[in-house]
Formats: C-alpha cells, structure tokens, sequence
C-alpha cells in the first residue's frame, strides 16, 4: 500500500515537472535566447507590426492620422507601441487585446512625460536654472514612478536638444545653450527615469531626443532645415546624447529636420554611424511624430514606399504614426530592397526592453489599480516638486534689497494676470487632470505662506494678450492701496512649446504697459515673470526694482514662489540660456568666437564685430543669477602653471558668504584655450560646484583640470589636444569672472 502511495506522489511530481519547465527553463535563459525563440516564430508581417507605433484616440501630439481599423490591427499583432494611451484602466485594456494576438506579444505604453505626470514640475528648461543634478534627478524619479503607475512604460524624455535661439518654441523642453551643463543634465534625468534599472516598477523608459540637432533650426522656426559644420555638431550638439546614451538610455528619437541636406529619419550618419557604431547603444530608435513620411514635403523620397526603404536602412527602427512601415517594409523586404537582418535588428532591439521591462512574464505588471491611486497622492512627490520649483526661480534684480519682503507686511496688491490663474502654472507639456485642486496658483500660494497676517488686494489689470487697457485704472487704484505690490505677468502657458516659434518674444500685449502703470505709483514693486523661453522686457528689466524669472513652475508655484517672495529660501538659480536685449541680438551666446575684430566693450563698435546700435551684452547672460546674499572671491591658487597632457592641475579657491543670510553660490569655471588651431570660443564652462554658505562662512572649492577638459575636434573630427597657454577664469557668471589666472599645457 504504502509503495503504491509512493508511486502516484512520484507521478505527480513528474506530472507537475512537466508543467513548470518549460517556464523554468524560460527564466534560466539569457534574454537574448528568448528573443531568439520569439522571433522563430514571428512572420515577416509580425516582425514589421512590433516597428509600427500608433497614437491613442484620448490625447494626441501631433496631426491626427485616420484609422479605422486600429483595434484590428492590434489582435492582427501589427501594433508593438502605442502612446497616449493613459492610465491603468486604459492600458490594460488595450494589453488584453494585443494577448488575443497568436504570438501574445505586449503592447508597449509611451507618453510625452515631460515634467511631471500628475505631480508636475518646473517645464526644464526652468530645472536646468537650478544646476543641482541631485533635484533634477529626483524630479525624472517622481514623474517615472507616477507614469508607471499609470501603467506607462516608456517617456519621450528627456529633450538634450542645444537651443541657443529663444524665439524656438522648444527652448523649454531643453537644458539650453551649453553642452557641459546639458550633458550633465541629459544624464541626471535618464538615470532618474530609469531608477534602479528597468523592470523595477518604478522605472520607465528614457528616450533622448531629439536626434540631432533640432535645437539648431533656422531663425528658430520649428520643423525647420539646420545647416551646421561636422565640427559643429560634434563639440556642441552631440555631447548631452553621448552622456545620455552613456546613462544607459534605453531609447532615441530621431528628429524632425534635415541635417545638411539629409532629414534625420533617414540619416545613416547619424543612427548607424554614430549611435548604434561609434557608440555601441543598443536600445532602439522611434521616429518623432509622422517624421518618416514627412520626407516626402522634405523633398528627399517621393512616397511612403521609398519613405521606409530609406528610414529602415539608415537605422530607425520604430515607425510612430507615418504607416511607411506597416504598410510597405513587408515588400519591401521581399523585393530585397530591405535585407531581412535590418527588419531582424530592429525587432531584436524592440523585444529586448519588453523583455527588460519583464511584459513577457505579466504584460499587466504595469496596470495595477491600486499602486495608481497610491502614487497620484503622494506627499513626498508634492514636496519634491515644490523644492524642485523654488531653485528653479532666477533672481534677476533686487535693487535697494527689497526681497525678501517681510511677513509682516500689512497690505500686499497682486497685480496681473497670472496671479490668481491656475493651470497656467503648469505650463506646457503637462499631462490633462480633469480636477485642478492639487495646483496651487500664486495667490493662494501667498494666502498660505501669510495667512491671515496680512491684507491681500487683487486686480487682473489685463489679459496676457490684451490690446485693452480698460483695467488699467482699478489697477493702479489698487496698488495705491498697499504697502508693496507683486506683480505676476508673462506667456500663457501655450505660447512656448513645440509649434509655438514666434518673431516677437517681448512680453505679450499691453503687460510692460501695465508694468510702467504701476510703477509710476511710487510703491515698491516685485514683478514675477511666467514664461517657458528668455523673454524681452527691456523697460522692466531697467526701471523695476526686483524681478524674479519664475518659468512655469507645476503645481506647487504658488507655494515655491512665495517661499522665495518671504525668504524662507534663498534664490540661487542661475540661467542656463543667455537672455537678448531684442530679436535683433539673436543668436547671443557666450561661447561664441573671436574674429579679426573683436568688440571689447559697448564704446568700441564702430569697424568692430558689432551692431552700431546695440549694446555687445545680452541683457542678462549665461550663469547669471542673484541671492538674498552676497559672496566673495579669493585665494585663487592652482597647483602648477604646467601640465603635460598625461597629468593635472587642482585649482582651489575661497568663497565666503559675505552676506546677512546663508545661501547657496554656483562657483563656476570656465577655460580659453588662448591660441589653437581650429580656433576655440572665448571662453567654455568645464566645471562647477554649487556649495551652501552661512553668513560669514567660508569654504575652499576645489576643480581639477585634467586632458579631457582641454581637449576638443579638430577639423578632421579627431579629439586632440594642443600645447599652449590657457586662460582661468572663476566665476558667478560667464561674465562676472572674479578669480583669473593663466597655465600652460606642454608637451
């Protein structure tokens, strides 16, 4: 009896070992093999449906494409992506059907997570003003825990674009005009996409974009051609995605725009040659929205057939919204046009984050309801975003020390009309909530810093676009009604973004009117200024006691700004783009090149590299940035005069806060290599701390200058360096240089 007994338990261990191996035997192997075994199944037309990607029918980012049959397509298995496809309800719906499919390949879930899901942040162009990388990274971490539970997989962020002309609409998307603070941020918010790596259920996929250099259009217009020297894209375009490939980024996405003549989708130089060759990425390309068949109006192919002939060829591997690929890499595959091992590499490339993301093991690990509804309302994310928010303000004037303004002030006037607006603080590139209550607009903001200690006046007195001055007159009847007055103008949230180009960045409408109103009452005034790009306002900007360069903050403005309103933190932000004194300055930047005949200063324009007419000086420029305090330099010793190319120099040097209040200073460092051959700019950003003072403090700062720092592309694209004196310059600012000195690299 008890042998029988022992023989049915050892058949139902066999039994259930049947069972189990083959998904045993499923996780003992590598990734690699079991793509190789997913892929021995997969038809050709299989293969191209993983490359096709689709909008969603709830939001969308670009024109709307017609599809009648996309469900359809989806259980056919000729879908492998879709994006703005939001939430856990949504996703997981859209996940069933693609596990009706015959080979139950998963959907991946991407979305425009720009700054923030529900938790928004400061657009990033405001972030980068922070030059702190640990809050940066944070930031990516909150919006990637949020999205992915929304069921999100993948963003199409971070945008490293170089943008050195404001009237781009996209300037607000990017970390602006230098490549070493860029690379720096490119790799802070992959990594703070990515977390811990992916498969963690907090994580999801970074995709750098936009590859490359969209950010250089010509006149700023977007969707435009860019027209640059090798050398050119090399040392300034190209650096914030070799950091954030670096970072492990697991996506790229092509760009609209020509390249020299070649639009992006089809350049082989770029997605072969350099990415997936010189760089080795082995993730995959998305095309940007429609970008593969928009080479038809480029001029460069004559359909969608030679549209994907090209794309496919030259290295993208994912088609997003365009239908070149779904609907004609199949023939052309058979035609032999397309080698089947391109269509074989993309898909690989595809199916490897699935299986990295774990979608294969549960395609729904991503739609749970519950951890959805936990990570909408965290109160840790709320108070990242607000941190994040207040180093992003740019104090840009404070004449007379009017900020920080006391608490006990009695009767406080705002003015303008974004005070009291409310989703305008978002600015663009912001996930759609239909409730607005988690946003804390600036007047409420100032309610809840001041409570019921003070008086609080209100007028609008215009719209931010308005020709009318009709409100011009309660306005300045309430500012003479306070003791101090805030006012809060700039751009509607919309006006800088992507199709959001303009010719003319002053301040909109009649607002600087407004402005000279309120000024002429005689109170002490504090303008805020809301905007996603550099914006002109010349008479402000010299008239104005204090100005502080808000951005679009997220949904915690209102309490960030107030913070900074009443000191309870000291600004120490500084812009990462140069500001012009009008169009007519663009581009200004400061890494520019000498010429024969340089302008030295505004009295010395005439036969010199200058307008007659307008001052060499942005109005504000690169670095440049205000505190409640002040901060000395000096002791500037560096450890030799001369470095061979095998060694280093440490450079040390004293900041003390000089002030009545602690704050936070970015010592900066910047190099000129005097006399090279190809020339180099006047001066370039190599390094910088951003260090925290109390009053009287005092502490030494430390760089070190080493071979990779000098080095630079000479004019055969070969990184060199070249024997010969250099300038040291230390700094508050590209222009406020404090500490100089001179070194030699020998041979």
């Amino acid at each position: 009896m008890m042998l029988r007994k022992l023989r049915w338990v050892s058949l139902l261990l066999f039994i259930s070992f049947l069972v189990i191996t083959p998904s045993a035997f499923a996780q003992k192997k590598s990734i690699e093999q079991r793509i190789d075994s997913v892929m021995k199944l997969m038809t050709l037309e299989e293969k191209v449906g993983q490359m096709n990607q689709y909008s969603g029918v709830w939001e969308h980012t670009g024109p709307i494409t017609e599809e009648n049959n996309l469900l359809g397509q989806i259980r056919e298995g000729k879908v492998g992506s879709m994006l703005n496809i939001n939430g856990v309800a949504h996703t997981r719906e859209l996940q069933e059907l693609a596990m009706k499919t015959r080979l139950k390949i998963p959907l991946l879930f991407g979305q425009d997570v720009i700054h923030g899901y529900r938790t928004t942040f400061p657009i990033p162009l405001g972030e980068a003003a922070s030059w702190d990388m640990t809050a940066i990274e944070l930031s990516a971490r909150v919006a990637a825990t949020e999205a992915a539970a929304a069921g999100i997989h993948w963003t199409f962020a971070p945008m490293v674009d170089i943008a050195r002309d404001p009237r781009w609409g996209r300037v607000m998307e990017g970390a602006g005009e230098d490549p070493y603070l860029g690379s720096l941020i490119a790799a802070a918010r992959v990594k703070g996409f990515q977390g811990k790596g992916l498969g963690n259920l907090d994580a999801v996929m970074a995709c750098a974009k936009h590859f490359a250099a969209y950010g250089a259009a010509v006149g700023g217009r977007d969707y435009n051609s860019v027209d640059m020297s090798d050398r050119m894209l090399w040392e300034v375009y190209l650096p914030p995605f070799k950091a954030a490939a670096e970072a492990g980024a697991a996506t790229f996405m092509n760009s609209f725009n020509d390249l020299n003549g070649i639009p992006a989708s089809a350049s082989k130089m770029l997605q072969r040659d350099i990415l997936k060759g010189k760089w080795k990425f082995q993730g995959f390309i998305v095309s940007d929205w429609g970008s593969i068949g928009e080479m038809i109006p480029h001029g460069f192919v004559k359909d969608n057939y030679e549209a994907a002939w090209k794309a496919s060829l030259a290295g993208s591997d994912m088609d997003m919204e365009s239908r070149s690929y779904i609907n004609n890499l199949p023939r052309l595959v058979k035609e032999g046009k397309v080698p089947l091992s391109v269509v074989n590499d993309a898909v690989r490339r595809i199916l490897r984050k699935k299986f990295e993301l774990g979608l294969f093991e549960d395609p729904f690990r991503y739609s749970n309801a519950e951890r959805e509804k936990q990570n909408m309302n965290d109160p840790a994310h709320t108070a990242a975003a607000r941190d994040m928010a207040k180093k992003s303000i740019v104090l840009l004037k404070n004449e007379g020390g009017l900020l920080p303004l006391k608490k006990d002030t009695r009767t406080i006037a705002v003015i303008g009309p974004i005070g009291q607006s409310v989703r305008e603080n978002l600015g663009f590139w912001s996930i759609e909530f239909p409730d607005s209550n988690y946003i804390v607009s600036q007047w409420q903001g100032i309610q809840n810093k001041l409570g019921s200690s003070a008086r609080l006046l209100y007028a609008r007195g215009c719209g931010i676009e308005d020709t009318s001055r009709a409100g011009f007159a309660e306005a300045v009847a309430t500012a003479q009604q306070a003791d101090v007055v805030i006012m809060s103008i700039g751009e509607k949230r919309d006006m800088s973004g992507e199709a959001k180009s303009r010719s003319n960045i002053h301040l909109p409408g009649v607002q600087e009117e407004l402005v000279k109103a309120i000024q002429g009452t005689g109170k002490p005034v504090v303008v805020l200024i809301n905007a996603g790009r550099p914006l002109v306002f010349n008479w402000t900007a010299e008239h104005v006691p204090a100005i502080l360069y808000t951005w679009w903050l997220g949904s915690e403005a209102g309490n960030a700004i107030a913070d900074v309103l009443f000191g309870d933190y000291n600004p120490s932000a500084k812009l990462p783009i140069s500001f012009p004194r009008t169009e007519g300055q663009i581009p200004i930047y400061y890494s520019h090149f000498n010429t024969g005949r340089p302008a030295l200063n505004d009295s010395d324009r005439f036969y010199r590299s200058a307008y007659t007419d307008l001052s060499i000086y942005p109005q504000y420029e690169f670095g440049y940035g205000l505190s409640y305090t002040s901060f000395s330099y000096s002791a500037l010793k560096l450890s030799s005069n001369k470095m061979k190319s095998t060694g280093k120099i440490t450079v040390n040097c004293t900041i003390t806060n000089s002030g009545k209040l602690a704050g936070e200073e970015v010592v900066q460092l910047y190099i000129r290599d005097k006399v090279a051959q190809p020339v180099r700019p006047v001066k370039e950003l190599k390094d910088f701390k951003k260090i925290l003072l109390q009053p009287g403090e005092s502490k030494v700062v430390q760089f070190v200058i080493d071979k990779e720092k000098l080095s630079f592309y000479n004019e055969k694209l070969q990184w060199i360096t070249q024997p010969g004196q250099f300038d040291l310059m230390i700094g508050s600012s590209s222009n406020d240089i404090r500490l100089k000195d001179i070194f030699e690299l020998i041979p």
